[in-house]
Formats: C-alpha cells, sequence, structure tokens
C-alpha cells in the first residue's frame, strides 16, 4: 500500500502505532499489577498487541515507500533507522499480552500464579511497555524532524 485517497498511506498508518503502542504497553502495565485489570482487559490487550503487530511491517513499508519520494536527508535516514527497530516492542508487546494470558487462564482455573511468575510478567510489562513509548515517542520525533526541520513559521503564518 503506498497512497490512500492521495495521501501515502505512512502518514495515515503512523497515527494507528502512534495511539495503539503506547495504549497497548500501558494497557499491559496495569494488567500485570492489578489482577481486576487483568481480568476485565486481558483480551483486549491480546487483541490491541497483535493488531500494533500487524500495523508495524505495514507502516514500515510504507515508509520506505514514502522516503524513495522524498528528499534524501540525514533527519529521514534517521527516522528510517529508528522506525525499523519497532517491529521487536511490537513482537515484545505480543510477548507481554501471551503472558497475561498465560496468567489470566492460571487464575480462571483457580490455580494461582506462583509468585515468581507474576514478578516475571510485571518486570517484563514495565520494562517492555516503558521502552515501547519511549521508542514511539522516539520515532516520531524523529519523524516530525524530517518533516518539518526545514520549514520555518513567522509570525505572520499563525
Amino acid at each position: 500500500m503506498s497512497t490512500f485517497n492521495g495521501l501515502p498511506a505512512h502518514i495515515l498508518l503512523v497515527h494507528f502505532i502512534v495511539v495503539l503502542a503506547p495504549l497497548t504497553a500501558l494497557l499491559a502495565i496495569a494488567a500485570s499489577i492489578w489482577s481486576g485489570v487483568r481480568s476485565r482487559l486481558v483480551w483486549l490487550i491480546a487483541a490491541l498487541a497483535v493488531f500494533t503487530l500487524v500495523l508495524t511491517p505495514l507502516t514500515t513499508e510504507a515508509g520506505e515507500w514514502l522516503e524513495k519520494r522524498v528528499p534524501e536527508t540525514a533527519a529521514v535516514e534517521q527516522h528510517t533507522e529508528i522506525g525499523d527497530w519497532m517491529i521487536y516492542f511490537s513482537v515484545g508487546l505480543v510477548v507481554v499480552a501471551a503472558a497475561l494470558v498465560f496468567l489470566h487462564l492460571r487464575e480462571r482455573r483457580g490455580n494461582a500464579p506462583v509468585r515468581w511468575q507474576s514478578i516475571a510478567v510485571v518486570v517484563l510489562a514495565v520494562v517492555i511497555g516503558a521502552t515501547t513509548i519511549v521508542q514511539v515517542y522516539r520515532i516520531g520525533e524523529s519523524g516530525a524532524r524530517a518533516a518539518w526541520d526545514d520549514v520555518s513559521v513567522t509570525a505572520g503564518d499563525e
């Protein structure tokens, strides 16, 4: 997919990632800490993680298509390099979601998770969740710089 209604698909798809990845990360952290959140939202978290994982390569591919059509700059190159790492964070969110599903299913069967398993899931969710949020910020910030660094706004333009 290269364009949608005349707009580069990357510009549209990236907004899904910018919202879904941090949202999924925050929900996963909350669900890893509170079993009540986990029991209510575990399937939503799993679905969001899978959806983010599916959208990530589509967004990256659309970005590579767009990269070939914009002037080659250091900012564009940096954004592309940072963006290529997002797939690993998306996979990480799926791993966290799978761990949450594991805990949830144990709890539903009446088997309390072993304490080390619960602690491991909290640590995994916090580390992957926090790094995912930071990575989304870094990608977005570098993309904004690539798009807007050469544009200056004057008082009359506001």
